[in-house]
Parts: C-alpha cells; sequence; structure tokens
C-alpha cells in the first residue's frame, strides 16, 4: 500500500513537471512569436544573394528556398552565427533569414576558417545589432558571445587614423580603401554609437570595451572630418572610398570613380547633424555639404525606366534599360557622381572613361547602377532645424 503510494506520487510529480514545462515551452514559443526583431538592414545582402551571380558565393539559393518568419529570431540568430567566420566578421550577400537544406548548411560550417570577411552590402554590423537584441530578449550566452565577437572584429579593422576598409583581413584591391560604399562607414559608426549611448541592446558591455568602442568612435569621427573634400577651397561632400594612406577620393570599382559623391555623402551629413552640440568643425563640415546640395542641384530632370528585349550579361539577366528625359514639373535630382575641381555631373563605364551623360553608358551599367538620387533631398528638408538649433547667425541657404 505505501510503495504504490509513493509511485502514484511519483507518476503525478512527473506530470506536473511534464505539463509545467510544456506550459513554459509554449509561453516561449509565444513570445519568440508575438516579438519581431526587423531583418530590413539584411536587405542589401538578400537582394544581392537571390539575385546578382556570384562566382566566389560559399552557398547558393536552391529554389523556392524557404525562409523562416521574422518572428523566428533565435533560429535567425543562429544561422547569423553559423556564418561568422572565426575572426568574428561575416561575409556578404546571403539570406540570414532562409531555411537552409542540410547540404547547404555542411558548406557554410566548412568555411569558417575562409576570413573573406566584410562590411560591404550593409555586412557585419547589422549582424552584430541583430545578435544584441536576441541576447536581449533570450538572455542566451552565445548571441551575446557571438555579437561581442562582431564588436572586437570591427575594432581590429579599423585604420590608425580612423576609416575603416570594406573587406578585413586586407584584400590586394580597391577594398582596402576607407569605404562609405553602401553605408559601409556610416553603419559602423551608427553601431558603435549605440554602444556610446547605453542603448538598452547593448547594456552586456563592461566599461573597459565602452572605453575602447568611444576611442574607436572619437577616431572614426575625426577621419570623416578630415576626408571632406575640398573643390576650389570650398567644403563640398564626400567620395564613395577615400584612399586608406592620404584619405584622397579613390577609384573603388571601374564604374566608381574619383569624384563627389552626393548619393553616399547623405548618410554622412545626416549622421553629423545628429550630433548633440557640435564643435565648431562639426558646423562648418555640415554647412559645406548643405551648400554644395543646394548648389549641385539638377531642375527639370527625371529618369525614365522601359523595358527591352531581356539578354543575358555576365552578371545577370537584363530586362530594362533607362533614359534621361526633360520633365519641367520634376522635382530637383542630383547625378551620383561630380567630377573634381569641374563639379560636372560624372558618369562611367566598366571601362572606366568618363562620360558625362547617363546615354554614354552601356546598357547594362546604365540599368543595373542608380546615376541619379533624390536623396540630398532628405538633408536639405532637416537643415532649417538644424540650422536654428546650431547656427542661428548662419544660412548658408540664403547666401548667393
Amino acid at each position: 500500500m505505501y510503495h504504490r503510494k509513493i509511485k502514484a506520487y511519483c507518476i503525478l510529480f512527473s506530470l506536473v513537471v511534464v505539463l509545467s514545462s510544456g506550459n513554459y515551452l509554449n509561453a516561449q514559443n509565444r513570445k519568440e512569436t508575438n516579438t519581431r526583431i526587423s531583418t530590413r538592414p539584411f536587405a542589401d545582402g538578400i537582394g544581392h544573394w537571390y539575385n546578382i551571380k556570384n562566382e566566389h558565393s560559399l552557398v547558393d539559393p536552391v529554389p523556392n528556398q524557404t525562409r523562416y518568419l521574422e518572428s523566428d529570431y533565435t533560429k535567425i540568430a543562429d544561422n547569423i552565427i553559423l556564418f561568422q567566420r572565426d575572426n568574428g566578421g561575416w561575409p556578404k550577400n546571403y539570406d540570414m533569414r532562409a531555411i537552409l537544406t542540410p547540404a547547404q548548411v555542411k558548406n557554410v560550417e566548412k568555411t569558417k576558417d575562409v576570413l573573406y570577411t566584410t562590411f560591404d552590402n550593409s555586412t557585419t554590423f547589422p549582424h552584430i545589432f541583430y545578435l544584441a537584441q536576441v541576447y536581449t530578449v533570450t538572455k542566451i550566452e552565445k548571441y551575446k558571445e557571438a555579437s561581442l565577437r562582431g564588436i572586437h572584429f570591427m575594432l581590429d579593422a579599423q585604420y590608425e587614423n580612423g576609416g575603416w576598409p570594406q573587406y578585413y583581413p586586407l584584400q590586394d584591391n580597391y577594398s582596402r580603401h576607407i569605404t562609405f560604399n553602401d553605408e559601409a562607414y556610416m553603419g559602423i559608426m551608427n553601431l558603435l554609437k549605440k554602444v556610446i549611448n547605453n542603448d538598452t541592446n547593448f547594456q552586456f558591455i563592461d566599461k573597459e570595451l565602452k572605453k575602447k568602442v568611444t576611442k574607436s568612435y572619437n577616431k572614426g569621427l575625426e577621419c570623416i572630418l578630415t576626408m571632406q573634400i575640398e573643390n576650389n577651397g570650398t567644403l563640398t561632400a564626400w567620395c564613395q572610398q577615400h584612399d586608406e594612406i592620404n584619405l584622397s577620393p579613390a577609384w573603388a570599382r571601374a564604374f566608381e570613380p574619383p569624384s563627389i559623391c552626393n548619393k553616399e555623402s547623405v548618410p554622412v551629413v545626416l549622421f553629423l547633424m545628429q550630433i548633440d552640440h557640435p564643435t565648431e568643425r562639426v558646423i562648418k563640415s555640415i554647412q559645406g555639404a548643405v551648400k554644395w546640395f543646394e548648389d549641385s542641384k539638377i531642375y527639370n530632370t527625371r529618369v525614365e525606366t522601359f523595358d527591352i528585349e531581356p539578354f543575358e550579361s555576365k552578371y545577370k539577366t537584363v530586362s530594362k534599360d533607362r533614359r534621361v528625359v526633360v520633365d519641367s514639373s520634376a522635382a530637383p535630382i542630383w547625378t551620383r557622381y561630380y567630377e573634381l575641381r569641374t563639379g560636372r555631373p560624372l558618369f562611367c563605364d566598366r571601362n572606366s572613361k568618363y562620360l558625362y551623360s547617363m546615354s554614354e553608358v552601356s546598357v547594362e551599367r546604365r540599368n543595373g547602377y542608380a546615376w541619379y538620387t533624390y536623396e540630398p533631398q532628405n538633408v536639405l528638408e532637416k537643415y532649417p532645424e538644424w540650422q536654428k538649433k546650431w547656427a542661428p547667425t548662419n544660412n548658408v541657404l540664403e547666401q548667393n
């Protein structure tokens, strides 16, 4: 009788434990289902993985590749850890939401020691922040550790002059240059700023590491201000890439010439405008860039995209073309590049020849690259409020 009671109690206790565990797991699943951590910062890499041919890809998508829901954040974070290299950085152009096949997982696992790691196409800094957010929600140590390894990778990659290359370890090509393209530089700076400003997702950063991050941020800011291009003695904006030694505008890819690059300069100026109590040097930098954006406006112009007979290029299927049309009702627009010294709108092709109209560019590059931009308008719209607060006696938009 006694033993039967003991056995009954044990069964009852086990049942309670099982039910409790089930409730806990269900609660965890409900929490994960109800919580969403944005994967929008990975959009550039995702687009490249599915749409651009890449002979150097570690793993290619399969037809109808299935994807995790955005609410499956631990599974996405596990993918991020899977792709993280031994040095703490990440390779570019993959879908962190992809539900990888066993063969794909195996291929990625074999590349842990391939240190072809980068900040290009919004890589590494979004991964670090995503992992930090998942750790904040789950308190699972592996996500914190992977995020910390990524932060140390960023600090290791920084040049002594404050800039960052596109790839680290350094490659023997243009990727050694300090890179604003695809928001690489500013993506790093905005992440460092989150740490310095005690973002709730970085509460796990200790004082020693925060001190290193602050030093890195300050060096990065100094480098930004030093690289701003003076055209005929007047501050303008920045190039896509700057020489890592002398900080001058530099060639990137064959169709990306040394120039004043309006598109890539916009995130730089918006970043500077967010600085509280800016120094006189920061104020002058912003004022110079704002005046440049105003003076380099192009009126009565818009870009039109139209269908063409599809053909295969080395890089992708080309099925559309673009042309510039005159339109008196069009909003102001800017070219991506302006020639150094002359300030002329500038275009280029894969043969690196300077061109002065988009119609001269080959169809593949004409359709495959953003030669015009509206983005400087974002700066001009924010300028009046910034100017009244930080430069009330000097509105450069009112100067002739």
